[in-house]
C-alpha cells in the first residue's frame, strides 16, 4: 500500500548518478563542450570521440545498458502492441497524457523554466520521437537512437535540478526536489496506464497481456531514466493505486498549466488543415481528461463536445476494417504509420530533435489483438474510496 510517507519521501529524492554527472560538468565549465558531442553522438555503439569530458564518458558508459532483469519477450510484445496501435497511442499521449501532466501545477512550472511554455512544438516532437525510437525493433541494440535519446533526457532531468537549486529558484520545502522521484514516477504512469485509459475511452480493444506488456515497456523506461525500481510499480494493478495517490496529492489548476495546453491546442490546430475541424481538438481533449481537469485547464467547451464522444465509434468502425482480414490489417497499419510519420514531421519540420542540457533556465521564472478481448482498467484504489476528493478528482 503506497502512502502520502512514501510519496513525502520520493519528493525528497532526485537522482544521484545523473546529479552528479552534471554538477562536474557544471562545476568544471564543460556543459557546451559536451552539448556539442552529444549533437554528434546519436547512435548507441559509436566509440565515444576523444576530448569528451572523463565525467560524460563515465556516465555514458555506466548507462548503454538496460537493467539486467528486462524480459525481451514482453518488451516484444510491447513493441508489437504498439504497431498496431499506433495513431491511437499518438491520440492518447497528445490528448490525454500531455494535459494531464499540465494539470501538476508543480510540473507546469518545471515546463516553464526550461522553456517548453514557449516551444510546445520541440517538447512535444521530442516526445514523440523518444517513443518512435523506443518501439523500434531494434531499439536497445548497437546502431540504435534510443538510448543515447534516454541517457540525454535524464541528464536534461539533472541540469534542471542544477539550476534551479543553485540559483534558489524552487521552494523545496514545499514542492520537494525540482524533478523528483514522485514526478520522474509520475511522468511514467502518464506514459503509460494513462494512456492505456485513453484509449479504453476511445473504446479500442486490446488484451489484459498487451496492457500488461505496453506498462511493462514504460517500467523498463522508467529505470533507465533513473526512476527508484523498488518505488516503481511493478504491475497495472498497484500502478493504479499509485498513480491514485500521486495525483490526489498533486493535481489542480495554474496558470503555466493553462498556458501550456492552449499551446497545445494551437499547436494541434495548426497539423488539422483547414479552421473547421480546429474546435475538435479542444473537444478531444475534454472528452479523454474528463470536465474537472478540462476545465482547471480552460480547455474550451463547445458543440464539438458531442461530437468528440462519438469518438469509439469512429474508432470501432476502423478496428472493423483492420480485422476484415490480411488485406484490412495491412492498410490499416499502412495508414497509421504514415500518419505517425506525418504528425512527427509536422511537429519537427523534418529534423531530428537534440536534448543538450541547458546552460541556463528561464531568468524570470519564479517558482495486435482478437476484438472479443477489451482490457478493463484496474478499478479505483482504496485512495479514491478512502478520501472526500471534492474537486481533487482523478482522471
Amino acid at each position: 500500500m503506497y502512502t502520502d510517507q512514501t510519496m513525502d519521501l520520493l519528493r525528497r529524492q532526485g537522482d544521484p548518478l545523473a546529479d552528479a554527472t552534471v554538477e562536474t560538468l557544471f562545476e568544471r565549465g564543460e556543459v557546451e563542450k559536451f552539448n556539442t558531442l552529444m549533437r554528434w553522438f546519436t547512435a548507441s555503439g559509436q566509440e565515444l570521440p576523444d576530448g569528451i569530458p572523463d565525467a560524460a564518458r563515465q556516465y555514458l558508459q555506466e548507462t548503454a545498458v538496460p537493467p539486467a532483469w528486462v524480459d525481451w519477450e514482453i518488451m516484444e510484445q510491447a513493441r508489437l502492441f504498439f504497431i498496431d496501435n499506433n495513431v491511437h497511442i499518438s491520440t492518447a499521449l497528445a490528448f490525454a497524457s500531455m494535459p494531464a501532466s499540465y494539470a501538476i501545477p508543480r510540473v507546469a512550472k518545471l515546463l516553464s523554466a526550461t522553456h517548453s511554455l514557449e516551444y510546445p512544438a520541440r517538447r512535444m516532437s521530442e516526445t514523440g520521437q523518444f517513443v518512435v525510437y523506443l518501439m523500434r525493433p531494434d531499439a536497445f541494440e548497437s546502431g540504435s537512437r534510443f538510448i543515447p535519446a534516454v541517457q540525454k533526457v535524464r541528464l536534461l532531468h539533472a541540469s534542471v535540478r542544477y539550476h534551479l537549486r543553485r540559483k534558489g529558484l524552487w521552494n523545496e520545502a514545499i514542492d520537494g526536489v525540482p524533478t523528483c522521484q514522485e514526478d520522474m514516477i509520475g511522468g511514467q504512469m502518464c506514459f503509460s496506464i494513462y494512456v492505456l485509459d485513453a484509449l479504453y475511452r476511445l473504446g479500442i480493444h486490446f488484451s489484459e497481456d498487451d496492457a500488461e506488456a505496453y506498462y511493462y515497456a514504460w517500467r523498463v523506461v522508467g529505470a533507465m531514466l533513473g526512476c527508484d525500481t523498488e518505488q516503481s510499480p511493478p504491475d497495472l494493478t498497484s500502478a493504479r493505486e499509485w498513480s491514485d495517490l500521486y495525483m490526489l496529492r498533486n493535481l489542480g489548476p495554474s496558470e503555466e498549466g493553462v498556458k501550456l495546453t492552449e499551446q497545445l491546442i494551437r499547436l494541434y490546430e495548426g497539423v488539422v488543415p483547414g479552421t473547421f475541424f480546429d474546435p475538435i481538438v479542444a473537444a478531444l481533449i475534454r472528452f479523454l481528461v474528463g470536465d474537472t481537469i478540462a476545465d482547471w485547464l480552460q480547455v474550451p467547451a463547445s458543440g464539438w463536445d458531442r461530437v468528440a464522444r462519438t469518438s469509439p465509434v469512429m474508432y470501432d468502425f476502423l478496428e472493423r476494417i483492420e480485422d476484415s482480414g490480411p488485406w484490412g490489417e495491412w492498410v490499416a497499419d499502412k495508414v497509421g504509420a504514415v500518419v505517425a510519420n506525418l504528425e512527427l514531421s509536422s511537429l519537427t519540420r523534418g529534423r531530428v530533435m537534440h536534448y543538450a542540457i541547458p546552460p541556463q533556465l528561464k531568468k524570470d521564472y519564479g517558482v495486435r489483438t482478437p476484438r472479443r478481448q477489451r482490457w478493463q482498467p484496474p478499478p479505483p484504489s482504496a485512495h479514491i474510496t478512502r478520501r472526500s476528493v471534492g474537486s481533487r478528482a482523478a482522471i
